[in-house]
């Protein structure tokens, strides 16, 4: 009972919990538009992304919204990530984006681009899921 104890105890602590951090892209209210870094930060800590998401508060009327992530400048998306016209969020997207990177440093510089705005688009935010590493 010891050894089994003490074995599911080290499992226990090298289980690291998935989380996620939220960003926004753009203010509520105002509508979306093109451009490269429209929001940088640096990354708190090492990380493994699981998966990222993205999701609007006011719906492209007539095309896609399609997000870029860049760290230090270079995409981590082969496939972007996109919201389809009158959607609210990317996981229900027609095209799946396609993660490249999924290892984020500590203190790495992170940029976010929206590459194609749809129309009328609003309250733009982009979550990374995953886990410390």
């Amino acid at each position: 009972l010891n050894s089994i104890t003490a074995s599911a105890i080290s499992d226990h602590q090298n289980i690291k919990n998935v989380e996620s951090m939220l960003i926004a892209v753009s203010d509520e209210a105002t509508t979306i538009t093109t451009g490269t870094a429209k929001v940088t930060f640096r990354m708190p800590y090492a990380f493994t992304l699981t998966d990222v998401r993205a999701s609007v508060n006011t719906v492209s009327s007539s095309s896609v919204v399609t997000v870029d992530i860049n760290e230090a400048g270079a995409s981590i998306l082969s496939t972007k990530l996109t919201i389809d016209a009158s959607e609210k969020t990317s996981v229900t997207a027609a095209t799946p984006y396609v993660l490249s990177d999924t290892s984020l440093a500590d203190d790495a510089e992170i940029t976010i681009d929206i590459d194609t705005a749809g129309t009328g688009a609003k309250g733009l935010k982009v979550v990374f899921i995953g886990r410390r590493t």
